[in-house]
């Protein structure tokens, strides 16, 4: 294997690795819940805080995305400097983020549990649930940044092992919360903001070990200054109303699932189970991306961005294939570990070959959402990401009388697909001088 292959895997596996531990962390919070007294309403009210920290927490992303780009770039440049001051800048926005968001706590978590549908047993676990992780917000934001940065620096195996040593300190912390001090479903919480606090811990310990050398350059004051804060607030102004409509599409698609009945949603939500498993194995190389585009871009090699792009796309595809593979032959089996009613097995059938089209479709637009990041061309994502969820809206619209629940899968399989074809289209198919010369003049 090749140098440029290396380099694509060391950064790729580390990223896929610390995705798939996220669900598996899921399960064992449901688990626990699941033998509190309630266990019905407690597994209910997992379910509510989960979301609302989720769309929470996915709308702070951006920090995570503009970090790691504007990072890949210094590095790139052999500027140290700019690469600390990236991290004091952005760690001193994930900080009032986070204090925001702790002060505010009573009205957002009034108003968002208030959206959240549940018996009134239900939601009253799911409010001291919110109210107990809520004191993880700082240390949850200030991750976000330190592993963009993290991920910047080209380096995505100390995300990973973070990850993992606060997903084993989440797991004994809230086991040991709730059956061995019997705090009800806020041990499962309180085991959350001891995990996350740990990990910014872990973080920093690494930070010192691997970048300890950098602290000479550490410099508040420099670092928020008026020019470089505004262009950093600009790049996650946009990124953040990307992900704000990409948010927007995921849950449109399980509130118009709803409609059609609750066969249809139970299917709806396993088959977007397949999806999420391809993403976090595209997500992977799209991390890659992220970190290598920005690098050669930062550096201006031209040749080697070119060899990392088509590489990159190598993978993409290959991955994209074998999941087409695997889910045309195994579709049911991988279901029926979800759920194995025959019912909801049979209505999948009539939907999935949507699914097996995701794959092939959704290889492009999210290896280039990582290009794009870190070539900080987050205008170029904001706009086409615009043009994306009004050609879903209007499939959905147009389609919904005549073909029911194909008419939400057209509309989403659509929108993946438009933003690959508009992504490609907006950067004249990825010309790797324009994305360079935007870098040093855009």
């Amino acid at each position: 294997m090749d140098l440029m292959n290396r380099r694509i895997l060391r950064l790729a596996i580390p990223n896929i690795i610390s995705n798939i531990t996220i669900p598996l962390l899921g399960m064992v919070d449901t688990a626990i819940a699941g033998r509190l007294g309630d266990g019905a309403a407690a597994i209910g009210a997992i379910g509510i805080g989960t979301t609302i920290f989720n769309m929470i927490y996915w709308t702070c992303g951006f920090l995570r995305m503009g970090t790691s780009g504007i990072t890949a770039q210094a590095y790139g440049a052999r500027n140290l400097r700019e690469c600390t001051d990236i991290l004091v800048r952005s760690m001193s926005v994930a900080i009032v983020l986070a204090l925001l968001l702790v002060l505010l706590r009573n009205p957002v978590g009034r108003f968002s549990l208030g959206l959240m549908q549940g018996s009134e047993g239900a939601r009253a676990l799911a409010a001291e649930y919110f109210f107990a992780r809520i004191w993880a917000a700082p240390a949850s934001i200030s991750l976000f940044a330190i592993h963009g940065w993290f991920i910047g620096m080209q380096n995505s195996k100390t995300p990973m092992v973070v990850s993992i040593i606060s997903n084993v300190v989440n797991v004994v912390f809230s086991a040991l919360f709730v059956f061995r001090f019997d705090m009800g479903i806020a041990g499962v919480a309180w085991g959350t903001v001891v995990a996350q606090y740990t990990g910014v811990a872990v973080s920093w310990i690494f930070w010192g070990v691997y970048y300890g050398r950098l602290a000479k350059y550490a410099d508040l004051r420099r670092s928020i200054r008026l020019k470089p804060m505004t262009q950093f607030f600009h790049i996650n102004k946009d990124i953040f109303l990307r992900t704000l409509c990409l948010v927007t599409a995921y849950t449109f698609f399980t509130a118009a699932s709803s409609r059609f009945g609750d066969t249809v949603l139970a299917t709806n939500t396993l088959l977007m189970q397949l999806f999420t498993l391809f993403s976090y194995m595209s997500d992977g190389f799209a991390y890659a991306a992220e970190s290598l585009a920005g690098k050669y871009i930062g550096a201006g090699n031209r040749p080697a961005l070119r060899e990392a792009i088509r590489k990159l796309f190598g993978w993409s595809l290959g991955i994209a294939v074998l999941y087409v593979a695997v889910y045309l032959t195994g579709w049911r089996s991988i279901l029926s570990l979800f759920n194995p009613s025959g019912a909801i097995l049979d209505t999948a059938g009539a939907y999935i070959g949507w699914v097996i089209a995701i794959p092939l479709v959704g290889c492009l637009p999210f290896l280039i959402d990582g290009i794009l990041l870190g070539a900080t061309q987050t205008k170029t994502l904001r706009n086409t990401m615009f043009i994306a969820i009004a050609l879903y809206f209007g499939l959905y619209y147009s389609t919904v009388g005549l073909i029911g629940n194909n008419a939400l899968w057209l509309a989403f399989v659509g929108f993946i697909a438009a933003r690959g074809g508009l992504l490609m289209a907006a950067t004249h198919n990825l010309d790797t001088g324009r994305l360079i010369a935007y870098r040093q003049h855009g």
